[in-house]
């Protein structure tokens, strides 16, 4: 039965489950949690492709089709997925990118045209990247008088525009034009962290919401016996593992792994471990193999129920971003290395919300981006214990705090079921 005050939500963009890293992630969880709160819920999205940047089996096979999948819930609410065909790049570039972005605007805009006609969604929500999705939730809330919501999970023309992408004055004119024209007709716009969403308001005029990632706590936990572990995963027990698990991409400048593998060689127990994949991933292997790095090892991505205790195995996680993405992008693989307690050295500018939140909470090992020497010292510090335990148990305890994924889709359940006239702006108390 389902409760007076849940709706028809309508959800685009193009990372959705069953992707298991990054924006699909959590766009994924958002809309099951929102389902089986009893709400009635529509996506239209894409075939799962990230971080392999090819679309993933079994959906090959109708890639070029659209094809819908329906799961009933218990409390009454129903998950309605659409994928739409769209460009899929295996070597992403800017305009390979905005071919993408394109593909899946038009694909998403022809199949939902026909829900223009049938029973009004009270609210939309859109999910950038990309961020020329906002326009179809712009066009379905002008053409049925719905609410509105667009998440800002990465600042997309900024990052191509920073790391040299798009160098065009007048394409970034026209998209940021679009960017503005999305932001004046939408209701609630919200990002993941204090720096994106200062830079947002600035742009946007107008008040934005602070709708954080978050982290499954009940999943993620800390193990203490991770020489075990260790053993588990082909190691020994008394091997020192630094861990990078993530999307392998150039805005992270994962080179700089490599060369901090080669210069601290001399330590016959440190070892490396680079998991995940993605465009650049092939080009580090070969890097690898040219530098003879024995201490070096490649690993894909693990399944979710052995991610924990792969996870724990870790000595030291590597969150490392370029010096122009520091502010721009939140790394989601944070998330979930606090949730386990783990120790972090990330790169952030001493300015950005990133270093503000680790250093406020006391929760990671913070260095300069883009700093070699920067980078081995922390690895070195990391190898002592002075102070390392304290950092974990505050990155646990940040977790279970701010991070958990009830407390945060609560608040955000709260705030969405709420009339449209009483214009509440903030999802998180």
């Amino acid at each position: 039965m389902k409760a007076n005050n849940t709706k028809r939500i309508l959800f685009v963009g193009y990372n959705f489950s069953p992707e298991l890293t990054g924006i699909g992630k959590y766009s994924g969880e958002m809309m099951h949690w929102l389902a089986e709160k009893g709400h009635e819920c529509t996506v239209l999205t894409s075939y799962p492709y990230y971080p392999y940047w090819k679309i993933q089996k079994p959906y090959r096979k109708t890639r070029f089709w659209y094809k819908k999948e329906v799961t009933n819930f218990k409390s009454g609410g129903k998950l309605r997925v659409i994928r739409c065909p769209m460009y899929v790049p295996t070597k992403p570039s800017g305009v390979k990118r905005m071919l993408l972005d394109c593909t899946f605007s038009l694909s998403a805009l022809l199949v939902s045209i026909p829900l223009l006609f049938c029973k009004k969604y009270s609210r939309v929500i859109t999910v950038a990247p990309s961020f020329q999705i906002g326009l179809l939730g712009v066009l379905y809330k002008k053409m049925k008088g719905a609410m509105h919501i667009h998440h800002i999970q990465d600042m997309q023309i900024e990052a191509a525009q920073d790391l040299g992408m798009i160098k065009s004055p007048k394409l970034l004119k026209a998209l940021y034009a679009l960017e503005q024209y999305i932001f004046k007709n939408t209701d609630i716009i919200s990002s993941i962290s204090d720096g994106m969403m200062e830079r947002i308001e600035r742009k946007a005029l107008k008040p934005i919401s602070f709708f954080p990632n978050w982290t499954e706590t009940k999943n993620f936990f800390p193990i203490e016996d991770n020489a075990t572990l260790k053993k588990k995963f082909g190691f020994k027990s008394s091997d020192y593992i630094v861990l990078y698990s993530g999307g392998i991409g150039e805005k992270q400048g994962l080179d700089a792994i490599l060369t901090s593998a080669k210069q601290l060689n001399s330590n016959k127990n440190l070892h490396y471990i680079i998991c995940g994949t993605g465009p650049y991933k092939e080009v580090l292997k070969e890097k690898a193999k040219k530098m003879n790095l024995k201490n070096v090892h490649f690993m894909p991505l693990q399944p979710k129920e052995c991610f924990n205790n792969f996870l724990n195995m870790a000595d030291l996680h590597l969150v490392i971003q370029k010096e122009k993405a520091s502010d721009l992008v939140m790394p989601s693989k944070l998330t979930t290395i606090l949730a386990v307690g783990g120790l972090s050295l990330i790169t952030a500018n001493p300015n950005s919300s990133l270093h503000r939140v680790v250093s406020k909470h006391g929760m990671g090992i913070l260095v300069a981006p883009e700093n070699q020497e920067a980078l081995n010292t922390g690895i070195l510090i990391g190898l002592g214990e002075l102070n390392n335990q304290d950092i974990k148990r505050a990155a646990r305890e940040y977790a279970e705090k701010y991070l958990a994924i009830d407390t945060v889709m609560h608040n955000f359940n709260k705030k969405l079921t709420v009339e449209q006239n009483s214009r509440v702006l903030q999802f998180v108390d």
